[in-house]
């Protein structure tokens, strides 16, 4: 039976990618087929073949079935800032409808395990009046969340929680994916995130000096999601 995600963040920066990597390498472990999707991407470098993102491309490396890069990241920009400006600088339209099109095809494919990555937080905008999560609410995908932690984090965490069930969403689960490891009163923080966040906790993450994906998914645990 396929089951199929939608990858969010409390922030920017927190390691979406990099827990998603793990997320669908252990699946690969697993012996699922894998699939991972980057809708939207800021950030990328031009090459021979057009605009190219690190972040859509790990995710390309750990996905067992191989669709071109276009599908995997319809909607690539070359700056590294927010999604809607590069998209307006671009002179691109950013619609839910066509980036719900793109990823209804990724998803089409039926992979044992599939994750559809967001950019930045819940609530990034695509223009002036839609925002990254309604792709998620069109796409009526459970959601696992990644908790970047550091001091903050747990305001940030309850909030997008908060955020994702307001809209109408099942929090599938969440990762501690700890990016400041001298965080005063770390486990403390942890104990509460635990405690307060409606979902499992797939996993703690440490700071890591290399964080490919195998490494990463040592330390987490699928068989807690639905």
């Amino acid at each position: 039976m396929s089951q199929a995600y939608f990858i969010a963040g409390t922030d920017t920066d927190v390691g979406k990618t990099t827990i998603a990597a793990g997320l669908l390498h252990a699946a690969r472990v697993q012996g699922l087929s894998t699939l991972g999707a980057k809708p939207v991407a800021s950030g990328c470098t031009m090459t021979a073949k057009g605009l190219r993102n690190s972040d859509a491309q790990a995710l390309i490396d750990e996905s067992s079935i191989k669709l071109s890069y276009e599908q995997i990241n319809p909607f690539a920009f070359e700056p590294a800032i927010a999604p809607h400006v590069a998209a307006r600088e671009a002179g691109i339209a950013l619609e839910v409808a066509a980036l719900a099109k793109a990823m209804g095809h990724v998803l089409a494919q039926q992979a044992d395990f599939t994750l559809i990555e967001g950019a930045g937080g819940w609530r990034v905008p695509l223009s002036n009046h839609a925002n990254l999560s309604d792709l998620a609410i069109a796409l009526q995908l459970p959601v696992i969340l990644v908790v970047g932690v550091r001091l903050g984090c747990i305001n940030h965490a309850l909030l997008s929680a908060e955020a994702i069930a307001r809209d109408g969403l099942q929090l599938a689960g969440w990762v501690a994916n700890i990016i400041e490891p001298k965080t005063s009163r770390l486990e403390e923080n942890l104990a509460s995130l635990a405690e307060r966040l409606p979902a499992p906790c797939l996993g703690r993450v440490p700071k890591l000096r290399q964080a490919s994906a195998d490494a990463v998914a040592a330390f987490l645990q699928l068989d807690l999601l639905d």
